[in-house]
């Protein structure tokens, strides 16, 4: 079966969080997933894994962390999401991400088990899309023989597909309020799922955060009898710009990472620290030139990411909560000045506080325009100008994503095009600027 094949297939399927017909589809235990890979052969034993959950910072922690493993010489496997543009992007290997005609067999190899698990009454339902992946990602790096793999939660811990693993290590980045209708409507409940991944006995890396987050991470870890180990270490003493040193096993690095926003500070130490731990207390050998090399060398687009097309910045970056707008607008600080016209180009899920991200992000652009997704659960058009109009920014509304970037184009030459909010914008947005002239303008 080709690759497009597989592509169709995947994307005619049943969402995590949405069944058919938009009803919400929230599972109750890891039973499916688990019956799912024990007919695969339990491809995720075969690997030591790391499990990273969090709010925001789950992605660019992971990317940096691989990156170290792999200046270190492993066989390092990626496993995050959503992507950007391909479901390719989710598995990569050494940063190389999974080929097309591995990921048609490996899909159709999955797709087939589960089809024969229905039939046979083992499982009530097919796989759901994230779960396809999640097995495809561990046959792969079963088969490729990964060294360890880093694996993104998609959402909350506890019942997420990547759960299943055994990790070595937590690693819980920041966390706050988001996905409230699955996760509980607060930052404790919230964080009592994230926690799930944390296992008895096991290491769980951290820094302080939120007040109600880190109560809740101590207690988990306490009747766990989880070893707590902070990151907080290798965070700069002072926010800055650029290169910084910090202290790793007895040795000063520069940390020079290419993710802009002092944001990432938080998530360049919680990798570092994962990568000490791994070293002193589970046999890896990661010398500090490796962290030096791997940091320096992580590639995660889509975060604060600067393309210049013709006469305008364009500024990219995947602000999808209030706290991902708040670190966008902190990183904007140095990027914006008072002389630049300013365009954002804006969209976003009707589950997310529109109003909110609308008042943090919109002041600071002299015009909005929102621009459909293709998404079926894309907030409506009215709805994001009806917020850009509450913070009295000037609004309009484009017939699609291309065309809200020809009129960025016209209204910012000269001066900074932000894109942002929902990851299907930022993803179409970018394929549209990396394929050049010819493709959006």
């Amino acid at each position: 079966m080709s690759y497009l094949a597989a592509i169709d297939q995947l994307n005619a399927m049943v969402p995590e969080l949405y069944g058919r017909m938009g009803q919400p589809r929230r599972k109750f235990s890891l039973n499916e997933v688990q019956v799912l890979l024990a007919a695969l052969g339990n491809p995720q034993a075969s690997f030591p894994a790391l499990l990273i959950a969090g709010t925001n910072g789950k992605g660019s922690t992971a990317a940096t962390l691989a990156s170290i493993l792999t200046a270190a010489g492993y066989r390092a496997g990626l496993y995050t999401s959503p992507h950007l543009e391909r479901p390719n992007e989710r598995i990569r290997i050494n940063d190389v991400e999974i080929g097309d005609g591995d990921f048609a067999r490996l899909f159709f190899q999955v797709s087939d088990k589960g089809e024969e698990l229905v039939l046979r009454g083992k499982l009530p339902q097919l796989p759901s899309y994230f779960e396809f992946l999640t097995a495809e990602a561990f046959l792969y790096f079963a088969e490729s023989r990964v060294e360890i793999a880093v694996l993104e939660v998609g959402m909350g811990g506890r019942l997420d597909a990547t759960n299943v693993v055994e990790p070595r290590l937590s690693i819980v980045t920041d966390i706050s309020l988001d996905h409230m209708e699955w996760l509980g409507p607060t930052i404790a409940a919230i964080t009592r799922e994230k926690a799930g991944i944390l296992r008895r006995g096991g290491t769980m890396i951290t820094l302080p955060q939120h007040p109600e987050a880190s109560q809740v991470l101590g207690e988990v870890a306490a009747e766990l009898d989880v070893r707590g180990v902070s990151a907080a270490a290798y965070v700069p003493a002072a926010v800055e710009g650029g290169p910084y040193a910090v202290e790793v096993m007895g040795e000063t690095i520069k940390v020079h990472s290419p993710l802009a926003g002092a944001h990432q500070q938080r998530n360049v130490a919680l990798a570092i620290a994962a990568a000490v731990e791994l070293t002193e207390h589970h046999g890896f050998r990661i010398p500090p030139s490796a962290f030096e090399e791997g940091i320096r060398r992580t590639h995660w687009p889509g975060r604060l990411e600067r393309i210049t097309a013709g006469s305008v910045d364009w500024v990219l970056d995947v602000a999808h909560n209030p706290a991902g707008a708040w670190a966008l607008r902190a990183g904007l600080r140095s990027m914006l000045h008072e002389a630049d016209r300013r365009t954002v180009i804006f969209s976003c899920l009707r589950d997310k506080p529109v109003a909110e991200i609308a008042q943090i992000l919109f002041p600071l652009f002299e015009q909005v325009i929102v621009a459909p997704i293709h998404a079926a659960r894309a907030a409506a058009l009215d709805d994001l100008l009806g917020a850009a109009k509450a913070t009295g920014t000037a609004a309009i509304a484009a017939d699609s994503v291309r065309e809200a970037m020809r009129v960025a184009q016209e209204r910012s030459t000269g001066g900074v095009a932000v894109v942002s909010g929902s990851v299907y914008l930022v993803g179409e947005a970018r394929g549209l600027l990396l394929a050049g002239k010819d493709g959006w303008q």
